[in-house]
């Protein structure tokens, strides 16, 4: 309707002419090779971030030496502006590592924050009961701790994964790697091809939600498994 109203296809593209224009984008090899390439990117940045920032959230909740270390470390990334990151990030190394390190530095506070503050406000008394019976480390692991943080761990997953994949879109945006969603836009803005540019922002939100869902609820589907391993050994 907002098209038609405009009548300016080259401020705003009817909805059928984008439908069209990922049509034919879709039927391209290229096409898939750009955004397998930039979801590869992107996700080994969010993982790498994942799986620092359980490691860094234990480091801080268990030594108050890494806690004084690392907590300014991780306020100064969550305040720092995404393009600041990414134009320090491109001086530093080369341009197509960029999305992946800027995705990390996106989810890692989340991560280390949500988990940390699982790990403060678990049940005590389950953990001297454990404690008192002697019971091993690996099954406190997988019976106590893993439950009983997988809530916080999944709630900062939900969070900043989509964020992490928005920030590596606007890094490759600016940097304009090779053979990225992020230079197809770029490129879009720049050649005022705006059907193009509605394609592809398109895309990004497709992916972004196919990525979500998947990820999110293979991680829902261990999260029921573990909670229902501590109501039992509760």
């Amino acid at each position: 309707m907002a098209a038609h109203l405009v009548g300016q296809p080259l401020l705003l593209p009817t909805p059928v002419s984008v439908a069209a224009r990922i049509i034919e984008l879709a039927s391209d090899v290229l096409f898939w090779n750009i955004t397998f390439l930039s979801l590869l990117r992107i996700m080994i940045g969010i993982l790498a971030a994942i799986f620092l920032g359980i490691l860094i959230a234990m480091a801080i909740t268990y030594s108050s030496l890494a806690y004084e270390l690392l907590s300014p470390i991780l306020t100064i990334i969550k305040v720092t502006p995404v393009a600041s990151f990414i134009i320090l990030v491109l001086i530093w190394i080369g341009r197509d590592i960029v999305p992946a390190v800027i995705a990390a530095l996106m989810v890692l506070p989340v991560v280390c924050n949500n988990v940390s503050t699982g790990l403060r406000t678990m049940d005590q008394d389950i953990l001297e009961m454990a404690r008192s019976y002697q019971i091993s480390t690996y099954t406190k692991l997988k019976r106590i701790i893993i439950p009983s943080v997988m809530p916080y761990f999944l709630s900062a997953v939900e969070t900043s994964i989509g964020i992490g994949w928005k920030a590596g879109i606007a890094a490759e945006v600016l940097t304009v790697p090779t053979h990225s969603i992020g230079k197809m836009i770029f490129e879009s803005k720049m050649y005022l091809e705006t059907t193009d540019l509605f394609a592809w922002t398109f895309i990004v939100i497709l992916v972004s939600l196919i990525i979500e869902t998947l990820f999110i609820r293979s991680l829902k589907r261990i999260g029921r498994k573990y909670n229902s391993e501590v109501t039992a050994y509760g």
